[in-house]
């Protein structure tokens, strides 16, 4: 949709020189892109509970947008496709945690981050094992044995930290470990490979749909939680939501009606869990117990608070990208961005201060 009306630009800046449009109206503004009256967006927990209680209705309509569709992910996507979907135009606005998307950014996709949450917490990415595997009771048992994760995702980042204080680093391109990494990036493989035996142990939010099932089924044990004091906790860990850079440019209401809309739901829903759950048993058509659990539990991420101080946000990222780096992330290392791409990855506009800041 985007990249369709991206097409039409030349329209208007022909229209200027001609003098088709108004004098008054020959300036910048003149030279906007064209009003957004569709948008695609990521089917998630609680974007299909906007969807239903009006919450994207009465966001959007103040400024034109008449349709929200919601582009459902699919239980087998590859962790990352969220990424791949913003830049190629499919959904406007991707959920990626801060981690995986600097990553992304690292990696040369244009992107800004509009939103960042509040600091995570121990509950969010645990190491697992199967729970009838008496051999791996905590992580001190991985030595020597295998864990598989996504490597672009917080289920590389909280292991990464876990194992490194334990004194059991992962394995990396730019060295070997004391645990043996196989990066798998389809989450269903990635419980599979773990009930099998093929690997020892993973890392996943339990309340991502894949894993919850595993969970409350009794199929997984957690043997290693991200510290209190740590660096994914307090900074690798957050939640972030990004667009293209271009977009947001271009329309920074939709943004910020996008994040309004958000702030909305996740209120509601947490003075009305029993009845979002049911909305999102229906809508993604999940157990109802399960939909409870992601929005209870406190390993969830849909609902959280945000960071409404750019600064703290850049802080975070400053200081998770020093230390997967004085630690040996390849990637990171490898492709290193500077204070200045660093300072341009926030999308300060929508922080306290700024133009288009829910927070002021």
């Amino acid at each position: 949709m985007y990249a369709l009306l991206r097409k039409h630009a030349p329209a208007a800046l022909l229209a200027v020189l001609l003098g088709i449009l108004p004098a008054a109206a020959a300036d910048d503004e003149a030279l906007a892109a064209p009003p957004l009256t569709s948008i695609n967006l990521q089917a998630t927990s609680w974007t299909v509970i906007a969807e239903k209680k009006g919450f994207f209705k009465e966001e959007f309509d103040k400024i034109g947008v008449k349709e929200v569709k919601l582009i459902a992910a699919g239980a087998a996507e590859l962790l990352g496709a969220e990424s791949a979907a913003v830049a190629g135009g499919a959904i406007a606005v991707a959920q990626r945690m801060i981690y995986p998307a600097t990553v992304h950014r690292s990696n040369g996709l244009d992107i800004v981050l509009v939103w960042v949450s509040e600091p995570s917490n121990r509950y969010r990415a645990p190491v697992l094992a199967k729970a009838g595997n008496n051999a791996v009771n905590s992580v001190a048992d991985l030595d020597g044995k295998k864990l598989g994760s996504a490597r672009a995702s917080c289920y590389w980042a909280s292991p990464f930290e876990i194992l490194e204080k334990a004194g059991l680093p992962l394995d990396t391109r730019i060295r070997k470990g004391r645990v043996r990494y196989e990066t798998i990036d389809n989450p269903t493989v990635m419980i599979s490979s773990l009930l099998s035996g093929a690997t020892d142990a993973t890392s996943a939010h339990l309340a991502a749909n894949q894993f919850t099932g595993a969970w409350l089924s009794g199929n997984l044990k957690i043997i290693g939680e991200s510290p209190d004091d740590g660096v994914y906790v307090n900074h690798s860990g957050r939640v972030t939501y990004l667009a293209k850079r271009d977009f947001v440019e271009a329309y920074p209401e939709v943004i910020r009606a996008f994040l309004l809309a958000h702030e909305k739901t996740r209120s509601w829903a947490t003075d009305h869990p029993n009845e979002a759950a049911a909305i999102i048993a229906k809508e993604l058509r999940q157990p109802l117990e399960a939909a409870l659990f992601q929005i209870t539990h406190l390993g969830q991420w849909d609902f959280m608070g945000g960071e409404a101080n750019a600064d703290r946000a850049l802080n975070s990222l400053k200081t998770f990208l020093a230390w997967y780096k004085a630690n040996g992330d390849d990637i990171l290392n490898d492709r290193n961005l500077t204070d200045e791409q660093l300072d341009a990855f926030i999308a300060r506009q929508f922080f306290i201060g700024g133009k288009y800041s829910i927070y002021n």
